[in-house]
């Protein structure tokens, strides 16, 4: 072995010690100290194996990628989330948060060993082309997929360039092959559109730096044209999650007291609690919140709290089941570690970890007959042969006495100025596909219904 080689090992057994320690703490420290005899005995056991590998091995391997094969094996075993994090992969954490990136625009995570998506990000190439949570792409580009900072790397590319994926989808006897085109994906993530006068629409796609600013601007652009919002939906169906505290911000906007959620570690250390504070604006009104498979992390801290406090109504399938909070530090050389310390409990208690918040109507996602109601498939007065006629007949349109005629569902009123802005700048939503979509439309009822029986008189 090569004198270069061995400082190369000297510096990644240094990395791992110093990681350890940096993320376990002090406490595991002053064990060390005290039967430091076991550690270095594995350290040994690591170094000799690699150096008989280097020695021996049919092909030339490089020391450093063996040692950070090794590190990066030590952590997958722990759970699916703990990773050591390249200084590439460093730098996309970054990017996943704060910036703009060319790709598919695709959330992944390692499942039972398997590279497998959570949810692609709305309006990008990868929701386009088909791709749904709990796909498992087993290869790109021809090549095996396997290392989850690798997948991301190599599905990331200059924009206009095509990445082949192959992936199995459940119920699928084949595997389906995909070619994708990557584009830039937005780092907006907020859309929202007025369904009706005072019922509004909110897609939070994840979680960014941003994201309660814009969902701010959102509300604030669907009130600003007179009418008070009586009721909305907000949608977080296929939403990956992100950033803790944007979800602690958006669930402190529909709640004036309370806990929002519970952090727990192993010894105490990690553990913390979430507050609500009082809003200065109150936003009151009913909510209908969305959710799926594809709803995780951060979508599910903000479902749960909402679901809690009995302040919103759950509505669709159960979510992804993602209750465990990471921290990455830095190592050196660019390096870090990605490690799980922590589960988050909601208010009332319950870990959702591997479980998933259960929604209060659970209700199957499924596009509407012909985009626009569902068919009654009861048979009428109208469809039996030989049936009387109205004594006088009437027009089949619903008609408001002091507004004239009532739109239909999918008519459009006039968006507000500040409404029309915030979509210009954040794409707009295509209302056929929302009318189309009958979660949104029995979560519309929901709230229409709550509107009107609010105000029935007794008697």
């Amino acid at each position: 072995m090569t004198a270069k080689t061995t400082r190369r090992m000297k510096l990644w057994v240094t990395m791992v010690g110093v990681s350890v320690v940096l993320i376990l703490g002090h406490g595991f420290y002053r064990t060390l100290s005290a039967n430091s005899e076991p550690f270095y005995k594995g350290v040994k056991l690591l170094t000799d194996t690699i150096e008989f590998v280097q020695k021996n091995f049919v092909d030339e391997v490089d020391g450093k990628q063996l040692f950070e094969a090794a590190t990066q094996g030590m952590l997958h075993s722990l759970d699916p989330h703990s990773a050591l994090l390249t200084p590439d992969a460093m730098k996309e954490v970054q990017i996943d948060t704060q910036g703009e990136f060319t790709g598919i625009g695709i959330h992944i995570t390692l499942k039972d060993s398997v590279v497998t998506v959570i949810a692609p990000i709305e309006g990008t190439p990868a929701w386009r082309a088909g791709i749904k949570a709990g796909d498992r792409i087993v290869k790109i580009d021809g090549i095996v997929a396997e290392d989850l900072t690798d997948a991301v790397k190599r599905m990331r590319g200059p924009k206009g360039t095509t990445v082949n994926l192959t992936l199995y989808r459940e119920g699928e006897p084949e595997p389906l092959e995909m070619s994708i085109v990557r584009d830039v994906i937005p780092i907006y993530s907020v859309k929202a559109e007025l369904l009706k006068p005072g019922y509004g629409y909110v897609w939070v796609t994840n979680f960014r730096e941003n994201t309660s600013a814009d969902l701010v601007e959102a509300l604030n652009a669907m009130e600003s044209g007179g009418t008070p919002l009586r009721g909305l939906i907000l949608d977080l169906r296929n939403n990956p999650g992100g950033i803790l505290h944007q979800a602690i911000e958006i669930s402190d906007m529909f709640l004036n007291s309370g806990e929002i959620l519970s952090v727990r570690g192993r010894d105490g250390k990690n553990n913390r609690v979430y507050y609500a504070r009082a809003n200065k604006v109150k936003r009151n009104y009913p909510i209908v919140v969305l959710i799926n498979g594809g709803s995780a992390s951060a979508s599910e801290i903000v479902a749960g709290a909402l679901q809690d406090h009995k302040r919103a109504l759950i509505l669709g399938t159960s979510s992804f089941g993602k209750g465990s909070v990471q921290t990455i530090e830095p190592i050196g050389e660019g390096y870090g570690i990605k490690l799980t310390v922590a589960r988050y409990y909601t208010p009332s208690g319950r870990s959702i970890q591997a479980k998933g918040v259960e929604p209060d109507v659970e209700i199957k996602y499924q596009v509407v007959a012909e985009g626009k109601q569902v068919k009654d498939r009861l048979i009428k007065e109208k469809d039996l042969k030989n049936h009387l006629e109205a004594e006088s007949p009437q027009s089949d349109e619903k008609t408001d006495p002091q507004n004239g005629k009532i739109p239909s569902a999918a008519e459009k009123s006039e968006d507000p100025p500040a409404l029309k802005e915030f979509k210009a700048k954040h794409s707009s939503l295509e209302r056929d596909a929302l009318f189309s979509d009958n979660q949104v439309l029995r979560a519309l009822d929901i709230l229409v219904s709550y509107e009107i029986f609010k105000d029935l008189k007794n008697g």
